[in-house]
């Protein structure tokens, strides 16, 4: 009964924290503010800064506390933080408004994927994880991708409503919050941060599997969030600012349909392929779009979206087989840590290169340098098809 009520209440929780009406037109408002690409990117780099220094510690007070008073705390960072984004006007309450998300982001990290999987494990349903997982992670896309929408129409008349309406959305975040039952498999654990950082670079070098997909998670983390970030700058000069958020919306409901039928895409395909198969898919149609910008780009671009949950799904999939269940939501925070301290200091030179180079350049540069990803992935599957074929 727990568990059927849990997975209720969390579809209605991701629904609920990423609608966020702000969504599509985040960069642009934040240019808005500091009338610099550097300086609203920096605003991006503090909130995953902040995320990654927080990871490791929220990893294992989510082991002692529980996932459930962890939530909580990261649904009421929620209500701040979109609290210091309204009230905007000055660089400085947008600075505290990404301290507060990089917080609740940090809380959330490896606590909300570790909930899940000690659920199912309570079941004896573990092996049902990405089918569960990827149906969980869509409602992230939906609630954005309908409130994109609505975003981008009322950014027509006024930033700011747009910004004090989203922090409604969190507070329905936080209701649901104190409705889930917490699961009965909640690691306590006895240790520090530093003997956490010890096991996950120990586990990183002597595990080849898990050192590959962290390499790729890291990379793809970092390069592909400031990409996606930075998108709405490009779309702008191509498209009304209306149009963005109807953009936007095709990408997050492309993501949702991916999320949801993830699990029989890595069920016929197998994990690492459908990674591989996403990422080439990615770069060409980036690099296309990019190269010739025509009005059709930002709509290719968006179709991108149609890989992305298949892909995020399958890679955490397969890193929670590495994990042990004592390690889980500290390792994730762990790989979350270094993902998200990557993209605080890439995004912020993304933005410098922006101020100088234009962002339509920046971009192209963001994918020249996301390519090593495709070897990472390549890597693991000659490594994983070479280990078949020996047994």
């Amino acid at each position: 009964m727990s568990l059927t009520k849990n997975i209720k209440l969390l579809t209605w929780f991701n629904f609920f924290t990423d609608f966020k009406l702000y969504g599509g037109i985040i960069i642009i408002y934040f240019v808005h503010v500091t009338h610099s690409y550097a300086l609203a990117a920096s605003i991006l780099s503090i909130t995953f800064i902040t995320a990654a220094l927080f990871d490791v510690p929220t990893g294992i007070f989510a082991d002692r506390l529980g996932r459930k008073r962890t939530i909580i705390l990261g649904a009421l960072a929620g209500v701040i933080y979109a609290g210091f984004y309204a009230i905007g006007g000055n660089y400085w309450f947008l600075v505290l408004g990404a301290l507060f998300e990089g917080f609740s982001r940090a809380l959330y990290s490896g606590n909300n994927n570790a909930l899940l999987h000690n659920m199912l494990a309570d079941e004896g349903l573990e092996n049902e994880y990405h089918v569960y997982s990827g149906k969980l992670n869509a409602m992230f896309q939906v609630g954005i991708a309908v409130s994109v929408i609505l975003g981008g129409i009322i950014a027509n008349w006024s930033f700011s409503y747009v910004m004090w309406l989203s922090i409604v959305p969190q507070l329905f975040c936080m209701f649901i919050s104190f409705q889930i039952v917490d699961s009965k498999r909640t690691s306590q654990i006895s240790t520090t941060v530093l003997l956490h950082l010890k096991d996950g670079f120990l586990a990183f070098i002597h595990n080849s599997n898990l050192r590959l997909l962290s390499l790729n998670s890291i990379l793809s983390e970092g390069i592909g969030e400031t990409f996606f970030q930075f998108q709405p700058a490009f779309f702008n000069a191509l498209l009304p600012i209306w149009a963005i958020g109807i953009v936007r919306s095709l990408s997050n409901f492309g993501a949702a349909i991916s999320f949801h039928f993830s699990g029989k895409v890595i069920n016929k395909l197998g994990a690492i392929k459908v990674i591989l198969l996403g990422q080439i898919y990615n770069r060409v149609i980036d690099f296309i779009s990019l190269l010739f910008p025509t009005i059709a780009s930002p709509f290719l671009m968006s179709s991108t979206s149609l890989t992305y949950g298949t892909g995020s799904v399958a890679s955490d999939t397969l890193m929670q087989k590495e994990f042990t269940d004592a390690q889980r939501a500290t390792m994730s925070s762990l790989n979350s840590f270094t993902g998200s301290l990557f993209y605080g200091i890439f995004a912020f030179f993304v933005g410098v290169f922006a101020d100088k180079f234009g962002v339509r350049n920046t971009l192209i540069i963001t994918q020249v340098i996301a390519l090593p990803t495709l070897y990472f992935v390549w890597k693991l599957l000659t490594l994983n098809t070479n280990k078949s074929t020996a047994e």
